[in-house]
């Protein structure tokens, strides 16, 4: 199957997955980002790039055998948000958490396998900017993919609302020994 043939199939059936999968495939075709096959490590299904490309894991997925596979387009529009979040807050457990809970509430929404503990755990969490939730959360991320998921690099916070909460922490520190 030609790639580009493949690519407009997926798209036109991301969008017809929720309002979400329709913004997420407008945005990809406004971009006219690429779409296709690269090889990743087992634990990682899809991932996105600077340049603004989204790849699903060659050495789980083909052309042949990925059409129409509901699992897929979660994965897609997973990436695609982390696109559409900025680069820094898609490099944050926050962007991760809205990416997960959207990709997994849509994929329970249209039948697909959501009973792992770690997810329906994950779904329940209010996506905010509680520190010890957004813990949780990386937590549970690395319990359903596996350790070479490496979402313990990445900063709680966006990496700016991250360098503000350790300064505010380090200046509080300061103040209690001055008092």
């Amino acid at each position: 199957m030609k790639l580009d043939h493949w690519r407009e199939s997926v798209l036109s059936q991301l969008a017809e997955l929720s309002a979400e999968g329709q913004e997420a495939a407008d945005f990809l075709r406004a971009r006219r980002s690429r779409i296709g096959f690269r090889g990743a490590r087992r634990n990682v299904g899809a991932f996105w790039t600077v340049f603004g490309g989204v790849y699903v894991n060659s050495k789980l997925y083909t052309a042949e055998n990925s059409l129409s596979n509901l699992y897929l387009l979660t994965l897609i529009l997973h990436e695609a948000w982390h696109l559409r979040q900025g680069f820094f807050k898609a490099l944050s457990v926050h962007g991760e958490l809205e990416a997960w809970q959207l990709q997994f509430r849509l994929l329970g929404q249209h039948g697909g396998n959501v009973s792992h503990p770690a997810i329906a755990e994950l779904l329940t969490l209010p996506l905010g900017w509680d520190r010890g939730t957004l813990a949780r959360a990386r937590d549970l991320m690395r319990t359903y993919a596996g350790r070479g998921y490496r979402a313990d690099l990445l900063p709680l916070y966006p990496l700016g609302h991250e360098i503000r909460y350790r300064l505010s922490e380090v200046l509080r520190k300061i103040r209690g020994q001055a008092g």
